[in-house]
């Protein structure tokens, strides 16, 4: 430094002082997970997230989650019932949660679509044109019919304890393809049930933890350096490491103080790539039109997968949106199915489309695995007197596209009524299972020792649906 520099004689000073004007989003999320185990050994600190390579040669490179929070009606979306339309009104064939109701014929007709024919509600005719990249799982099951519980378990395979996400594991297994980035974003306009515990690291190094975006106008608030030079901010960073490693030397391994090193070089590259990312501004009509960008009904979600495939492009590893607008679990019709269900599925069905279609446009489809579901389904009875449907986790749908998955085919099967699972039975363990090997990873293999065990995402079950590969 020059003698008319301050000179910053604490490590605290200089944090301080370097700090201000990075990404708080990534800053923070790697910051608040404070009981990582170490990211490194005795030496500097390397990045976390530098790509490492799979168990054997993957199908798919990144994952994009489209979480429908509430449950989505199997019955109504794409499993139809023509039983149900025949006894609707009559007793159900068996009792739910103790109690006897009636069936409940869905208000949508279902039609065939593509050259696979597969059925789909006419509440998706955008999706149902892309009804040949699809795998329909028909036949999912879960453990937990609650909302905190099934979500916890469908983002994290577990339903009770704080286990690492399903893309903090990935990118545990697998890293980044963008050092500039991080690797696990998730982007919801509103609040989640269970918060940061669906895209945390938990015990995970704490640089798995998803970064989370909800305002969609600001995504990476604070990320402009308006208070000193780049130059100065890089040789403060330079000068910030030097104290932290020897902070660091004189302590052992430290994980926590590993992830503060790692977050600062995160956040301030992120400075150089992430605005770009971000920026929407530069989209042809046809892309806005595409995704739905400027009409109110899909604008906000349309924003949501035009981002995801914008990060997916850029070497994200794993994307999580969350369809939270209007509220954090929008697809629980107790009551008002048809308008309730109506109006999700106008605000997601155009997006999620056009995310297919551009994914596959630009060549990222077959290496880009895309999910959708919610935490379970719905049940095909009337829930007492009103016009909606409770939870079901005895048999619900959910569809996979693009990376490794066979397109246009139907897996599994419910009841005649949409009850219970009866054939290709796949739980959210086989599903979990099933997203890892497509991504070149053992559910098996990939562990992490922590309280004197070694854990994995599955826990002790899981079997990988190869019906589904290509």
């Amino acid at each position: 430094m020059s003698t008319n520099q301050p000179v910053v004689h604490t490590r605290r000073d200089l944090l301080r002082h370097c700090g201000a004007g990075f990404g708080g989003v990534a800053l923070a999320a790697l910051l608040e997970q404070g009981s990582a185990q170490s990211l490194a050994g005795d030496g500097p600190v390397t990045n976390p997230l530098a790509p490492r390579p799979p168990h054997f040669e993957p199908r798919a490179k990144r994952v994009i989650f489209l979480f429908m929070p509430g449950g989505p009606s199997q019955v109504d979306t794409f499993d139809p019932k023509p039983r149900l339309v025949l006894d609707d009104g009559k007793p159900a064939p068996k009792a739910y949660l103790g109690q006897q109701r009636t069936l409940l014929a869905s208000p949508w007709k279902f039609a065939r679509h593509g050259e696979s024919g597969i059925d789909v509600s006419e509440l998706f005719p955008h999706t149902a044109r892309q009804v040949d990249r699809l795998c329909v799982i028909r036949s999912m099951v879960t453990d937990d019919p609650n909302h905190p519980g099934g979500c916890l378990l469908m983002n994290t395979g577990e339903r009770v304890f704080s286990r690492p996400s399903l893309g903090s594991w990935v990118t545990y297994g697998l890293g980044s393809e963008n050092e500039n980035l991080p690797g696990f974003m998730a982007i919801g306009p509103g609040p989640l049930i269970e918060g940061t515990r669906q895209y945390g690291a938990s015990f995970l190094p704490a640089a798995h933890q998803g970064t989370f975006v909800s305002d969609l106008d600001k995504p990476i608030r604070n990320l402009a350096n308006t208070r000193v030079s780049p130059v100065q901010q890089r040789r403060d960073l330079d000068t910030l490491a030097r104290f932290n490693e020897l902070h660091r030397a004189s302590r052992g391994d430290d994980g926590r103080l590993a992830a503060r090193i790692a977050a600062f070089e995160l956040a301030y590259r992120m400075q150089a790539e992430a605005p770009e990312a971000f920026d929407l501004t530069g989209e042809t009509q046809a892309t806005r039109r595409l995704y739905g960008l400027d009409e109110p009904a899909t604008g906000v979600f349309g924003r949501q997968c035009l981002l995801a495939r914008r990060l997916v492009e850029r070497g994200v590893r794993f994307v999580q949106l969350y369809h939270t607008t209007g509220g954090f679990q929008p697809w629980d019709q107790h009551s008002d199915l048809k308008g309730g269900h109506e109006k999700n599925a106008l605000a997601t069905d155009l997006p999620v489309a056009g995310l297919l279609s551009d994914l596959e446009a630009r060549g990222l489809l077959d290496d880009t695995l895309v999910i959708w579901g919610g935490e379970f389904g719905r049940t095909p009875a009337r829930e007492g007197n009103a016009d909606g449907r409770d939870h079901h986790p005895y048999g619900f749908t959910m569809w996979l596209a693009g990376g490794g998955v066979r397109g246009g085919m139907i897996h599994g099967a419910t009841d005649e009524f949409g009850w219970d699972a009866i054939e290709g039975r796949v739980h959210v363990h086989d599903l979990h299972a099933t997203v890892l090997h497509l991504l070149g990873l053992d559910h098996e293999r990939l562990t992490y020792r922590h309280a004197g065990r070694d854990y994995r995402l599955t826990d002790v079950s899981g079997t990988v649906v190869r019906d589904i590969l290509t």
